[in-house]
């Protein structure tokens, strides 16, 4: 594992010429110095290599079965990989939630859930990691049988999909098993019981409480996103609940300050009923940044966007007000980052990851499902990558989402 100096940490979001910012250590870094563009332009290109483990750590991998494409399993360690969530710590680091690990419950018993430190260091074109927490409940907050008698959370417990860092170091974690929120200390350590949406049951939950599912499997809390003021969680569900529109995912609101839903929620509408949405995160209070994607990769990758989707329902249909923000499929890349062409494609079949960074400058990871996603060359399996995009105009978020 290499370890970054602050020097380094300043050269990570300077990129070395690529685009340059004022950065403050422990604060935001200042909007500053964005090149003019006509439109979505990749202004920074880093990624982390697919066979990156953490060191020193347990065996992982011994239920995979399938191509592996050309990395025999078991791991001698837990890889680092499958990238589900981010937060920006403000400081050039930023935290990443690893998801249940190889898929489904049935082949995750031995993977251990993560949230990862790391720093995109622009100038290189690397991905630093510079530590991580394993998710664990020591103090027996779930009611159930766990996978592992020392209470250390595995994918075959949860299957973690997205994220949000709160004010007092905490971490909110959405989950598709339940679907579940989790509330865990800055150590990873549950702090309560798993937080069911009523009404909502998704198959794994079926089957341990015998609940009717309402739900498809691994159509949980994919996005997670907070109110600017950090009041209200808003987790988007990936799949419809049953009785539902085709199409119609719910965007629930949770108050933190009494701990439970309000039972109320927004309705986001996929552009057709086969895609499904990546993350959502808040610009303001009243606009989310949503990643909508098909299941496609390759040359069968097709639909992967960010939309802006808007609460205020202008035209009063009862849903999410949509307006594109990036084609994923087509940004510019006039300096040839990362060794592409002018234009520039991210045709992974899962992306799960995004995080603004100022008013213009997005940025968005994979999720490469570490053995089987071979999204840029067939047969190989698809490294973590992570991209910055500068917007032709700017998000104006509220400040209180930037870090």
């Amino acid at each position: 594992m290499r370890q970054i100096t602050t020097a380094r940490l300043r050269r990570a979001l300077a990129g070395a010429g690529v685009l340059i910012l004022a950065l403050t250590l422990g604060g935001t870094a200042s909007f500053a110095g964005a090149p003019t563009t006509a439109r979505p332009t990749l202004t920074g290109f880093a990624s982390l290599p697919a066979a990156t483990f953490v060191p020193g750590s347990e065996p992982s991998g011994s239920l995979v079965t399938g191509t592996t494409n050309g990395y025999p399993t078991p791991f001698a360690d837990q890889p680092i990989q499958g990238f589900s969530g981010i937060a920006d710590n403000g400081d050039g680091t930023f935290d990443v939630l690893s998801d249940n690990g190889y898929g489904n419950q049935a082949n995750s018993a031995d993977f251990l859930l993560r949230i990862h430190r790391l720093a995109p260091v622009f100038a290189t074109g690397e991905v630093d990691v510079v530590g991580g927490i394993n998710l664990t409940d020591p103090d027996g907050h779930v009611p159930w049988q766990l996978t592992r008698t020392d209470r250390v959370l595995t994918g075959a417990d949860f299957d973690v999909e997205s994220i949000v860092k709160a004010a007092d170091g905490t971490y909110w974690i959405g989950d598709e098993f339940g679907p579940y929120l989790l509330h865990v200390d800055r150590a990873g350590r549950l702090l309560r019981a798993p937080i069911p949406l009523d009404g909502v049951v998704a198959p794994e939950t079926a089957a341990r409480t015998g609940v009717p599912a309402t739900l498809a499997s691994s159509r949980g809390f994919e996005g997670l996103a907070a109110s600017p003021d950090g009041r209200y969680l808003y987790p988007l569900l990936e799949g419809t609940v049953a009785g539902d529109a085709p199409g119609h995912l719910r965007l629930n609101e949770f108050d933190r300050r009494t701990g439970r839903y309000t039972g109320k929620y927004l309705t986001y509408r996929l552009e057709a009923p086969n895609l499904a949405i990546g993350d959502a995160i808040a610009i303001g209070r009243h606009r989310f940044l949503i990643i909508e994607r098909d299941g496609g990769q390759g040359p069968t990758a097709v639909v992967k966007r960010l939309y802006v989707a808007d609460a205020r329902d202008r035209d009063r249909d009862g849903l999410l007000d949509k307006t594109l923000l990036v084609d994923l499929m087509n940004v510019a890349n006039p300096k040839r980052l990362g060794g592409f062409d002018t234009t520039f494609t991210f045709p992974f079949q899962t992306i799960e990851n995004v995080v603004i960074l100022d008013k213009r400058r997005v940025a968005v990871l994979n999720d490469n499902n570490f053995p089987f996603s071979t999204g840029r060359t067939p047969g190989v399996a698809e490294d973590n990558e992570w991209i910055v995009i500068t917007l032709p105009r700017s998000l104006d978020p509220d400040r209180r989402v930037l870090r």
